[in-house]
């Protein structure tokens, strides 16, 4: 998520509001505030809209995931900077552009960067937690095609020995249709959602094992790779 938590001796220090990144919607007021280019004079102030939400962007570091697109301009000596909403308050962190395109910025969700930090601070690293398995995005062309049961959900085609997947007692077909209520249109959803959750918490599935709906419980663990 490239977020990195920095500890600052003294007090009275001013700090901003915190929104909430989940509810935000293409089309809404969005300011970018930064050292554009690292300009003397102090830093720069741009506006735009909310362009996207959940952005998956490549980058040297990795897939940045879930990411809020904005046309606010975004420069080097940005990073790190806050977008915030027409209220004031900061609803992403900016962090990435297209250099080849312009009016196309990225900025982490304050609520992601809010639980990395929180991860941070009490682990020293962040902990995600794991299903343990791998899965593809159901579509009408893959459910005629392989004579599926639903034309939606996330289709599960493998299941890691001994992952709370394996435990709670998921085969490869088994398709997820909603995870505690939230229906579920593919892995994209499946992955925000389970870390959105902590180890070692219960969570409830509805899967559809070929044409029998099954309700379950099944107790997230930690991902080995964090």
């Amino acid at each position: 998520t490239d977020i990195a938590v920095i500890k600052i001796n003294g007090d009275n220090f001013y700090s901003g509001e915190f929104g909430n990144s989940d509810t935000l919607r293409p089309g809404q007021i969005a300011i970018a505030i930064g050292n554009s280019l690292g300009l003397s004079g102090g830093p720069s102030v741009t506006i735009g809209v909310i362009s996207a939400i959940r952005r998956n962007i490549p980058s040297e570091r990795g897939v940045l995931e879930n990411m809020i697109q904005t046309d606010a301009a975004i420069n080097p000596g940005n990073s790190g900077g806050p977008l915030i909403d027409s209220d004031g308050n900061i609803i992403g962190i900016n962090n990435a552009i297209i250099p080849f395109a312009h009016g196309i910025g990225f900025a982490i969700p304050i609520n992601v960067a809010k639980d990395v930090a929180n991860e941070l601070i009490t682990y020293g690293r962040v902990t995600r937690p794991w299903l343990g398995i791998l899965g593809v995005d159901i579509n009408p062309t893959l459910a005629s095609y392989y004579s599926l049961a639903s034309d939606e959900g996330a289709l599960i085609v493998q299941i890691n020995e001994e992952s709370p997947a394996d435990k709670a007692g998921l085969k490869p077909g088994d398709i997820i249709l909603e995870i505690e209520g939230k229906h579920m249109n593919g892995m994209e959803d499946v992955r925000h959602t389970i870390w959105k959750r902590k180890t070692g918490e219960n969570i409830t599935l509805k899967i559809l094992r070929k044409h029998r709906q099954i309700q379950g419980t099944l107790k997230l663990a930690q991902n080995p790779a964090s």
